[in-house]
Order: C-alpha cells, then structure tokens, then sequence
C-alpha cells in the first residue's frame, strides 16, 4: 500500500523586508524592566533615565597634583621674580579638596620650595588645575537616556557618581535547533545566534532540540522571552518549524525578500515571538542581521538595532533583483572594497569578508564607483 503524500510547508509570497520589519515593531514590545548592580548591567538598555540626585564633586578638587595657591598672588609671577605665596605649602594630589583660601593648582614646576616657604615662578588663574563643584553633575542631570545600552564608560561614570544599581531591560532568547538529531552546521548557527544574541543586550540560552511539539511551555521555555529556531523553515521533506509553530501560535510572516534568508518566519505564541531563521549558514546569518536584531532591540526596548555603517567606494559594481533586499559581502581593496558574492555566500567570501553592503528592494545593484554604506559583519 502506497504511503499518503507528504504535506509539506510552503511559501506562499515574499514578504518585503520593510513589511516584514514592520511587523516586528507591531508585535514585539519590551521586556518588563528589572534592577540590576552596575557590574550586571554593562551592554544591557537603560529601562528609565538615570538622573543625578547630587553634585560631583560636591565641592572644588584638585584635577592635577601640586600646590593650592590663590591664583591673585601668583599675578606677575616669573623665573625672574618669584611671587612669594602665604604660610606653608599646601601640597594636594588629584582629588583632593581645595584648602579654604585656595583657587588653583600649581604644578611642582612652577613653584619654588623652601624650608619654610613656597614661591610661585609662573602665573595662574583662578580655576587652573581646578575642577569646579558641580562640574561632572548638578542635581537633575540627565546621565543616562532610557532606551540606550549601557556601556563600560557608561559604568565607569556612573560608579564615580555613587549610583549602585539601575533599571535596565534584560530579554532571555532561547535559541533552539529545530531537528532531533544531531547537526553540526546547525550546531554552528546555534553557537553565532548565541553569542550575537548577548552581544545585542540580551541572555542567551540553549533550548531542547525538540523544540517544537506543539506544546506552549516546551517551545518557549518557563521564562524565555523569545525564541530563535534553527532550521526547519524550507519545504524540505523534513521541514515543519513553520507549521509546527502555527498550531500553538500563529505565523506572521513565512518568506521574506531577502537574499539570501528568503525562508526566515517569525510568528508570536502567547505574546511572545518566535524567529526561525534558515539552516544555512549564510541565510542564518542574513536573517538575524536584519530579523534577529530588530526583534532583540526592541525586546530591549531600543529603536534601531545599533549597526554601524562607514561610507565606502565599490571597485567593481553589484547585479542585484529588483524585489530583493540583497546582502553581499565586501572586502578592502586598495581605496574602497569589492564585492565576494552573491545570491549563495561561500564560507569562504564570509570569512574574507570585512562587512557587507545591502541593496535596496528597488535597486538593480550599484556601479563601479559608486559610494555606498558597508555594515560589519559580527
């Protein structure tokens, strides 16, 4: 007896990428903010602005080590005619509080030292060597926007000023490969989706290779805020991550005008999204350059995804479809980059690659020449 026909999962349109980066903003909001010690909140998004409540330096400091003076006796001060300065020497480091009396800090240098008494050999004004009460921040200053991610300078500040612990948005991205048995290429793009998620300002963990049963909890974990699935997203004989996920959720989109990356998906199960993004490397790669960012930003409660992009000159020109948004890796060469290739990127154009270039939906490609905007790749 003959087996019944496979129903396999199908594309039925390419979703333009900005439809499709539209969708993503509808449906993925932030994450609920928690509070967290500076140490554990480098790289994640600010939830609130942190607002300074004191001033720093609550009175003036020294910003260099020397002498404090009063700037008005050193005023016609030279190697030629030392300037005499008033009782002993009032030695300060970096830091230190301005003497009462004092409004300057005169370096070794331009003072003379005696057994009992200093002379100053240069003229100084009031402020020099000087950092002002008040100078770093005043109460109500603004040190940090809601919406923005934390940095190392960011932390370094914000400990100097005293602040312990802020509000930030932390998502936890579950990232799960789609088939029961074991695969190295897929293993692959679990490991890059792992790490870019963190490097994005989120958590990353590894979900259960049977990810989709069909079952709410088992596909999106206890307390995940979202997911990536690996593979599973063609209409391959084994492909069924698209249909799975619409039996407990619903699909938004499945196929997007994207090269490469056309089968990515993504879809939302209990207010939560669902990303599943091609076995290829390449398409992998594509889909959470473009999907994947977009969604984690906005789980962070940021409005765009961070890239960076540098102005470049092409020594040879691009081909594109009209219809797609196409990703080519770009390398330097001489003064500008080359183009690696296209349609299917090789291991080997990626590994060469120093970024990437994105051609417009309605671009036909760019000529020789022609400045465009190279991206990084992660």
């Amino acid at each position: 007896m003959a087996e019944p026909p496979i129903e396999l999962q199908r594309i039925e349109r390419l979703t333009p990428l900005a439809d499709a980066l539209v969708c993503i903003d509808r449906l993925v909001g932030p994450v609920a903010p928690c509070r967290l010690g500076l140490g554990q909140a480098i790289g994640l998004t600010l939830a609130e602005d942190i607002v300074s409540r004191y001033a720093h330096p609550g009175s003036a400091m020294a910003l260099r080590d020397g002498v404090a003076v009063d700037a008005a006796a050193t005023l016609d001060a030279s190697s030629y005619a030392p300037a005499p300065l008033a009782g002993a020497p009032a030695f300060v480091d970096v830091g230190d509080p301005l003497p009462s009396g004092t409004d300057a800090v005169a370096t070794r240098e331009m003072v003379e030292l005696g057994e009992r008494a200093a002379r100053a050999v240069a003229p100084l004004a009031p402020g020099d060597g000087v950092l002002p009460q008040g100078a770093d921040a005043v109460p109500g200053d603004v040190m940090g926007r809601a919406g923005t991610r934390l940095r190392a300078s960011d932390i370094m500040c914000l400990q100097v000023l005293g602040i312990t612990e802020v509000a930030v948005r932390q998502p936890l991205v579950r990232i799960s490969v789609a088939h029961r048995s074991s695969d190295a290429v897929l293993a692959a793009i679990s490991n890059m989706l792992m790490t870019r998620v963190e490097a994005a300002g989120a958590r990353s963990v590894q979900g259960n290779s049977d990810i989709i049963c069909g079952e709410r909890t088992h596909i999106m974990g206890a307390t995940s805020s979202a997911v990536i699935v690996v593979g599973g997203s063609g209409s391959g004989r084994h492909d069924a991550s698209v249909s799975e996920l619409a039996r407990p959720g619903s699909v938004a989109f499945h196929g997007v005008a994207l090269a490469p990356g056309d089968t990515a998906a993504f879809g939302m199960i209990d207010q939560r999204p669902v990303l599943i993004v091609p076995g290829r490397p390449d398409a992998a790669l594509a889909a959470w350059l473009t999907l994947g960012c977009r969604m984690v930003a906005r789980l962070a409660g940021r409005g765009d995804d961070g890239e960076v992009h540098t102005p470049v000159v092409l020594t040879r020109k691009i081909a594109s479809t009209l219809g797609l948004v196409e990703l080519v890796p770009v390398r330097r060469a001489g003064e500008g980059v080359e183009p690696l290739a296209s349609g299917y990127l090789t291991l080997q154009s990626l590994t060469r690659a120093d970024g990437y270039v994105m051609v417009p939906a309605e671009s036909e490609g760019f000529a020789a020449g022609a400045t465009v905007e190279m991206r990084f790749l992660p």
